[in-house]
């Protein structure tokens, strides 16, 4: 077996020839999941494990079993060359898309994207030559997590979209601090991100005995992905992180999150809802033409009806929780200051929620441009006459603050300070870092009554001086500067077409 590092390089290296062939990451990805899964099966039926994982026999176009037919497994993939490989694995694909469980959820809607029989082969034996079952998870986690990010990266494809800082989402699990034989759900859960971290936390700060482990592995996390792609990737990074079993069931649901009232309720919900402020549905006319349509989700449990996907969402996730249960979730700006529905939702979410903690992000961490978003940290709570927020602490990580995603990405460390104030260990017991006389400190909090008294009880609350504003010498690198207006740029271009798509209906 290889050295991690050079197992690593080693599928690094493919990728990139596959690419100088026309094949991106994300396709690249997508089948290294398909033979990846087929490799492992293979392993897990072998000893130690003997596992008895069926595959299913060939199945022609009307799904019909082929009398004779191979069997869908490594070992009759491996055996092919040229031609017969390509038609066998495109075959293959289609089949095992048919089948329930997580099987049938890695291989749905796949497709063979690389057509040189040649390359095929190659990734096939580069893949046998392992024995992965034996590779720790965290050297085959480390792996497709690095795919993730590269594909994140190729903004082309749109997959960033799915992506959410990993040094975020450990920032996030450090102050929520999940715990033992509780359950966790991401209602627009990716490729996993919150889920991993979660159970690194969970292994790292706890001695789990036989019971904990089984409920980390297989009755721990719940969530949804409507598109198929992510979805897979999502079951495979997890998988391969040792959650899950190979032949069980999924616990990723394909289907839209918003559309009914949850009818389980969970102890943490950790969350990056997709960016974009429309829900919308594609439909057609008489004549055959298709249009979008705004979606509004109309359910007895939102406290307002909306078009707004972020603000339903927000309203799905305190949904999901239980009595107690605990969210933390990314949201854009307009979450805190947007008017009509935007101010219903935050009186309501003030008052029967405990809205403790608000993290004000900076621009340039995304891989979506001209981003601006929080994370909003907050419990669920019973009903009652008064309301649950006494006070809600602001950390301002955004003023002053300059990241790109190549040249000075936000790391773990940049976030430590706001986990130190944020005060995991005890939440109750925090100290201002700002004062009257300290006007410089970025940890501050606001009672109840300071915010109702706002505007529309605007939650975009901001005190730091911008000294770009006024300090010609504190301004940020060219390079900074120019990803900044880019970013601006496009998010005033995201905007102008929001406005025409309403103009011309």
């Amino acid at each position: 077996m290889s050295n991690s590092s050079a197992l690593v390089s080693k599928v690094w290296n493919f990728a990139n020839v596959l690419r100088d062939d026309g094949v991106s990451y994300g396709d690249y990805l997508e089948q290294i999941t398909f033979l990846l899964f087929l490799k492992m099966a293979e392993e897990y039926t072998e000893e130690p494990y003997n596992k008895q994982i069926r595959f299913p026999r060939l199945r022609d176009l009307e799904g019909q079993e082929i009398p004779d037919g191979e069997i869908c497994n490594w070992e009759n993939l491996r055996s092919k060359k040229g031609p017969e490989l390509e038609a066998f694995y495109g075959q293959l694909l289609r089949t095992l898309a048919q089948e329930p469980g997580i099987l049938g959820q890695i291989f749905v809607k796949s497709q063979n994207k690389i057509q040189d029989p040649a390359k095929l082969l190659k990734i096939v034996t580069m893949i046998d030559q392992e024995k992965w079952v034996q590779i720790g998870s965290d050297v085959k986690g480390d792996i497709y997590e690095g795919l993730l990010e590269k594909n994140a990266e190729d903004t082309k494809s749109g997959a960033g979209q799915y992506f959410t800082p990993r040094s975020l989402i450990r920032a996030m699990v450090e102050c929520v601090q999940p715990k033992p034989e509780k359950t966790i759900m991401d209602p627009s859960c990716g490729t996993g991100g919150f889920f991993l971290a979660a159970y690194d936390y969970i292994v790292a700060n706890h001695a789990l005995n036989r019971p904990q482990k089984e409920f980390l592995k297989n009755k721990t996390f719940y969530g949804n992905e409507i598109v198929a792609s992510t979805r897979r990737l999502c079951l495979m990074n997890m998988f391969l992180h040792n959650i899950g079993e190979i032949d069980g069931e999924t616990f990723i649901s394909p289907t839209d999150a918003l559309i009914s009232t949850p009818s389980e309720r969970y102890d943490y919900v950790l969350a990056n809802p997709p960016f974009g402020k429309k829900s919308s549905i594609t439909v057609t006319n008489e004549d055959g033409e298709q249009s979008k349509e705004d979606l509004n989700y109309t359910r007895q449990d939102f406290w307002v009806t909306t078009s707004n996907k972020q603000l339903n969402f927000l309203q799905h996730i305190r949904s999901l929780l239980k009595i107690n249960g605990e969210a933390a979730v990314v949201l854009p700006d307009n979450v805190l200051f947007e008017g009509g529905a935007g101010e219903t939702v935050r009186k309501q979410l003030l008052r029967n929620t405990e809205l403790h903690t608000i993290l004000r992000l900076p621009t340039g961490i995304f891989y979506a441009h001209g981003v601006k978003a929080n994370v909003l940290f907050f419990k669920n709570r019973e009903a009652a006459p008064d309301p649950w927020t006494k006070e809600v602490w602001i950390y301002d990580y955004r003023t002053n603050i300059h990241h790109t995603l190549k040249k000075k990405p936000m790391r773990y460390e940049d976030l430590k300070d706001f986990i130190t104030c944020y005060n995991p260990s005890n939440r109750h017991e925090r100290q201002e870092t700002w004062s009257e006389e300290q006007a410089d400190g970025r940890w501050r909090k606001f009672t109840y009554e300071e915010i109702i008294a706002r505007d529309k009880t605007n939650l975009d609350i901001f005190w730091l001086k911008d000294d770009s504003l006024t300090d010609l010498d504190n301004l940020p690198d060219p390079d900074e500067l120019a990803e900044e207006i880019i970013e601006n740029l496009e998010a005033g271009l995201a905007s102008f077409r929001e406005i025409l798509g309403v103009v011309e209906k």
